[in-house]
Parts: structure tokens; sequence; C-alpha cells
């Protein structure tokens, strides 16, 4: 049996398998509930982040994606379970930007995207009952308007930038730096919508 964060066990006869999301992002919770699609479990992973060297941004995401959805798989067994994961990278060419952690990392990033086109690559895993892993990355292209030092300290004091891959999160104050967006808009805020859907169809997963 499996239990979910902060509740009781959940049975393993169910007859139809359980959804855990590897992922503490309310952004992401928010994306699925959009689909009508309610994880019966939050199992937040803690990996390492770190690229490995000359790794190139999709094949980045793609593993980061891949070692969450297999931690989590390691971590929920005795019960039939689909297992969700994903990881988002904001790129410039083959630089992979950063998940700022402090003011000084959102102001880089913001200042690094100012008035230039962007990647935003969402890689997702899906670990089905049987083992089987599929995984896929989509990709969004962005491009932002220049920005002046005051609206990029204006952005910094607003926090959100921090935790976030790039320095940003566009469903917030930042979408209004947006001149043109080319691609899934769901994938930028962390999660792309129909691909995620098909992918947990694949795994076996009931969606109506």
């Amino acid at each position: 049996m499996i239990s979910p964060r902060g509740g009781s066990p959940i049975a393993s006869n169910r007859p139809n398998p359980l959804l855990v999301l590897a992922s503490e992002s309310p952004r992401r919770k928010a994306l699925l509930a959009q689909a009508g699609i309610a994880p019966d479990v939050i199992f937040p992973t803690r990996l390492d982040e770190t690229p490995e060297k000359r790794e190139l941004p999709r094949a980045h995401a793609l593993r980061l994606a891949a070692e969450k959805a297999e931690a989590a798989g390691r971590a929920h067994t005795g019960a039939a379970a689909v297992i969700l994961a994903a990881d988002t990278v904001v790129a410039l060419g083959r630089r992979i930007l950063p998940k700022a952690e402090s003011d000084e990392d959102v102001r880089a990033c913001i200042a690094a995207l100012s008035g230039r086109a962007h990647q935003v690559i969402t890689a997702i895993a899906a670990l089905a009952p049987d083992g089987g892993l599929r995984a896929r990355a989509v990709m969004t292209r962005v491009s932002f308007k220049t920005l002046s030092t005051e609206e990029i300290e204006n952005y910094v004091t607003t926090g959100e930038g921090l935790g976030k891959a790039g320095g940003y999160a566009i469903q917030g104050h930042a979408e209004a730096f947006v001149r043109r967006l080319n691609g899934s808009y769901s994938n930028v805020v962390g999660l792309p919508l129909l691909e995620t859907i098909g992918l947990l169809k694949a795994c076996g997963y009931p969606i109506s």
C-alpha cells in the first residue's frame, strides 16, 4: 500500500491505477486540475539537477524527468500506479539557464532573456504499472521584449522568479514581457497538457 501526502494508506485493490505526481509544483497540479485530473499521491523527488558536461537542454530535461519518475516508482511499490514526472528547462540556444535561487539569479536570467527569443522545454515521463517508461519533450519558443533596467528590477522585487527555471513565471508578471509565443502555453507554465494526457492514456490511466 502507498499513502497520499498527509493521508491514510490507499488500498492496492482499486480497479484503476493510482496516479502519483512526482512533483510538488502547484502549477503542475493546477494544470492537471484544468484537465479534470487529480493525482492520488503527491511525491516530490529530490535530485541533483546539475547538467552533465556538454548535455544539451532537451536531453537534460528528458534525463531528469525519467530519473524523477523512476525514483518515485522505486518508492511506491505494492500498488498499481502510474507515475508522472516532468522537468522544465529554459534555454538560450545550447545554454541552459539555471533555476533561480536568489534575486541575483533572477536578475541575471531576465537580463539575458531581454530582447531575445528562448526555448522552454518541458520533458514529461510516465511510468506504467508494468514498469514501462514513456517520455517525450515539448518545446515552446518565447520572445521577450527589450526590458529596461527598471523593468528588470521591478520584476526581481516581485519574488515570483525565485525557484523558477529561467528566473520567471509566465503566468505572473512576466507575461507582460512576452512579445511572441510559438507553441504550447501550458508547456511554459510547466506541463504540456495535450501531450501529458496522451502519455497518461498510453500508460493505462483512464481519462474521459
